[in-house]
């Protein structure tokens, strides 16, 4: 069975639907809130101080993964993450207090945090001159995946109810049984002897510490409105089922700006995208939120798209600038930076407590300018494309 998409490596396809489904769990507990919240007696702070759990495990965490997979065989993580994310994380509708609910997201995260650097190092290995195509199917199998989430639990939820959710775990498995089994016993090291790790990261601290402010910066925006977005939908009156059918469709969005972006860097350079992407998404996100039904969706959306259009460029262009530590670059890159990120959801949750949804998802919407400015200073990556 031939598994390429785009005439791209079949270990781009296999890990691209692997990333669809464990980020696809992932996004859980979002689009559960709704019910969450009512059950649990949560305060807004407290459910983004959740979120915070679920980025801390499946996202800062990463950087242990990663430094171990550019030193270690990565099958392992590629193969027991998604499983550990997946049945882990199915088990939320039986959480019976906040507690529960946090080991859920931390446990559950952490499957999906061995997963991820190695799974985007092999895609940088494999992807040879189509590196920014290849990680562009392989981030957004990811995002996808993300993006249907809430459409797939909500529902659920609204019609089975929450203790029904650890039956989601059998598809979710029996999917990943498909795919895992297609996963290739390679390692993703470049050269045996070679500084890796993080000591391979030291001489380009500067332009990896931009890119890593900058993911830091998009991820809170971007986490914030997807985290809160439901809450803001059903307090306006929408079902939790139809809050979940838009916030896929948001996500779904974001996934093609991802995609989107990955391939208009070959053209005009990563820098260049990452800065006008930055910029135009401010004026969309920020005026979003006073707006209602399908028009809010609508600027959201397009927002979201020019909002998520560097996610795959960072990636690349950091795996560029240290390709011998592409693993611990994928950590850095996508999951501290997201952890970081995510880490501030909580405060965003405090504010929108104190001065409304509204105010607070506004306030997050002009953040991106400040990514931009510090976009500025970042090399022509084009070049070192070319070098590697």
């Amino acid at each position: 069975m031939k598994l390429r998409i785009f005439g791209l490596p079949e270990t781009v396809t296999v890990l691209a639907a692997t990333h669809f489904i464990v980020d696809g769990f992932s996004n859980i507990y979002a689009p559960l809130l709704p019910v969450l919240i009512p059950k649990l007696g949560l305060t807004l702070a407290t459910a983004g101080l959740l979120q915070t759990c679920l980025q801390l495990s499946n996202s800062v965490s990463q950087l242990a993964f990663g430094a171990l997979a550019d030193r270690w065989k990565p099958r392992i993580l590629l193969i027991a993450g998604p499983l550990l994310s997946v049945a882990v994380l199915s088990l939320i509708g039986l959480a019976p207090n906040v507690w529960t609910v946090a080991a859920v997201l931390i446990v559950g995260g952490l499957g999906g945090a061995a997963f991820h650097p190695p799974a985007a190092a092999l895609v940088y290995k494999v992807g040879g001159f189509r590196r920014s195509m290849a990680m562009s199917v392989h981030i957004t199998g990811g995002s996808m995946g993300f993006a249907m989430g809430p459409l797939i639990f909500a529902p659920f939820v609204a019609v089975a109810g929450l203790a029904w959710t650890p039956i989601l775990m059998v598809p979710g498995l029996l999917m990943l049984w498909a795919w895992l089994r297609h996963m290739p016993a390679m390692d993703t090291t470049l050269e045996p002897h070679a500084a890796r790790g993080f000591a391979g990261l030291r001489p380009y601290a500067k332009p990896l510490g931009l890119l890593y402010l900058i993911v830091v910066i998009r991820t809170l925006t971007a986490v914030s409105i997807s985290t809160f977005m439901p809450v803001l939908l059903t307090r306006r009156g929408v079902s939790v089922g139809a809050a979940g059918a838009m916030a896929a469709v948001y996500l779904a969005c974001t996934s093609a700006g991802g995609f989107f972006g990955g391939s208009m860097a070959d053209r005009w350079g990563a820098r260049r995208v990452i800065i006008l992407s930055l910029v135009c998404a401010v004026p969309f996100l920020a005026i979003a939120p006073l707006l209602h039904g399908w028009l809010f969706l609508a600027v959201l959306c397009l927002g979201g798209f020019l909002l998520q259009s560097t996610l795959p460029v960072n990636v690349t262009f950091g795996q560029s600038l240290a390709p011998i530590s592409a693993a611990t670059v994928s950590s850095l890159m996508m999951g501290f930076a997201w952890g970081t990120g995510g880490l501030m959801v909580s405060l965003v949750g405090l504010a929108a407590d104190r001065t409304g949804i509204e105010t607070a998802l506004m306030t997050v919407a002009v953040l991106p300018l400040g990514a931009a400015l510090l976009a500025l200073p970042l090399p022509d990556d084009r070049t070192l494309v070319r070098d590697h």
